[in-house]
């Protein structure tokens, strides 16, 4: 070993060919090596001992709304990565939409910028947004570093963000295509939506009724039909519906470049424990029953789902009424992905491996980061150390979110995040948390 600033050793680290104990050497905030674990480290060279606690890649999530500028009584950059870091989120790609002015021109984007830039405390890039009209914006925010485009089949819940229809859809595929970009996709089909019951009150079940998973299925079926046509890299956000899990694998053996995520709340809550008037459970599309949930499961077994990321839609609590018809909807959950996934995984029978590739390597595959999401040579030096048998009470007022509102409140979950590091630097340890660190990112 010649030449490491630090060396971070553990009998558990999870690498891409499996875990094993390893000491793993860094340099100018990059992996160097990942050697034995009884390496001999050089002479003045400071070793982190993590003893058992596992070493984890710093994970990558893809989908978080910060809110920010325009909505910061939501969320913010300051709070949003913040809550990062003491999840063992080391990167982050922001939603174009629920900020004011959303990224949808290359002007909005360096608002973004200027306004992210002093405050993350752990990387953070940016998603564009395609909305009617704005096709010619989109090569021009490509230019600038975006890392694809976000779409919606339906509507958004926020007036400054409106639906693609489905000329604008295949007018936004072609484009998309026509430069090698992503396009990723909110996917509901307005018309069996507005052919649903429409939601109001306090019972779950009126909600989940206006929410059917024929709405997915179809317009799972109209991204799956786009991208054969035009051959545009195309994405399925926050997938609930097991039905359309026939499609999307369909897609994948016709060699079609489709790709899906779901998200820890719908591989962990189900619709049948969700209490009426518990609007803080709330996110469209909407938290199934749990035979769809164990089918979600199987899914990501089998490679027809690849991602797990938070969709983290954060709101004020006075938004959250208990009226399921006006509540404003997503779960709060940027700090609680990675111990709510492995609750469940482990008593699926998953690994930390297996959590890993889902919540890291494939997240940052999605987005072409390349330096990200695995414990090798040549990647930066991000990492979660997590306890995995230990256990903890997850009550809102200690989670670093804006506000105090989570799905997760009073749930025992499984893996405490003893710290987190950056590049080599720990940014979080045993919930103290340092200052803003982290570096805004562009597509390669």
């Amino acid at each position: 070993m010649a030449g490491p600033e630090l060396v971070v050793r553990s009998t558990r680290v999870v690498t891409p060919e499996g875990t094993r104990p390893a000491a793993v050497a860094v340099a100018d905030g990059r992996i160097a090596a990942v050697l034995p674990h009884s390496a001999a480290v050089p002479p003045g060279v400071p070793v982190e001992e993590l003893g058992d606690d596992v070493l984890l890649p710093g994970l990558v999530d893809t989908h978080v709304h910060v809110n920010d500028p325009g909505r910061t009584a939501w969320e913010g950059f300051a709070t949003a990565t913040r809550a990062a870091a003491a999840g063992g989120v080391t990167t982050l790609v922001d939603m174009p939409l629920n900020s004011v002015p959303p990224t949808t021109t290359v002007a909005g984007l360096r608002v973004k910028r200027a306004v992210a830039g002093p405050a993350v405390h752990v990387d953070v890039g940016f998603w564009g947004g395609a909305l009617p009209g704005n096709r010619a914006e989109l090569r021009p925010l490509h230019d600038a570093g975006v890392f694809g485009f976000k779409a919606f089949l339906s509507p958004s819940g926020v007036e400054e963000f409106p639906h693609l229809g489905p000329d604008d859809l295949e007018a936004v595929a072609r484009e998309v295509a026509g430069f090698g970009g992503l396009l990723i996709v909110h996917a509901e089909d307005p018309d069996r939506l507005d052919r649903a019951p429409r939601p109001e009150g306090p019972r779950y079940a009126d909600f989940l009724a206006s929410r059917p998973r024929a709405a997915e299925d179809a317009a799972v079926a109209r991204l799956v039909a786009a991208a054969g046509r035009y051959g545009t890299r195309i994405h399925v956000l926050h997938l609930s519906s097991a039905d359309a899990l026939d499609t999307l694998a369909g897609a994948r053996e016709r060699g079609l470049p489709v790709t899906a995520e779901t998200c820890p709340h719908f591989l962990t809550l189900t619709a049948e424990e969700v209490p009426d008037g518990a609007t803080e459970f709330k996110c469209c599309p909407p938290i199934r029953e749990a035979a769809n949930r164990d089918a979600l499961w199987d899914a990501l077994a089998a490679g027809v789902l690849q991602c797990v990321v938070s969709d983290h839609s954060p709101c004020t609590p006075e938004l959250k009424v208990p009226d399921f018809g006006r509540a404003w909807g997503g779960i709060s959950s940027l700090q609680l992905g990675l111990p709510a996934v492995w609750t469940e995984a482990r008593r699926r029978g998953y690994g930390l491996d297996d959590v890993a590739r889902w919540m890291s390597a494939a997240p940052a595959a999605l987005a072409g980061l390349t330096g990200k999401g695995a414990v090798e040579a040549g990647r930066d030096a991000d990492f979660a150390v997590l306890a995995p048998d230990e256990t903890f009470t997850v009550d809102p007022a200690a989670l670093h979110h804006r506000n105090p509102v989570t799905a997760y409140a009073g749930r025992t979950l499984y893996g405490v995040v003893r710290s987190t590091w950056l590049r080599g630097r720990r940014i979080h340890h045993r919930g103290v948390l340092g200052g803003p660190a982290g570096r805004l990112l562009e597509r390669a």
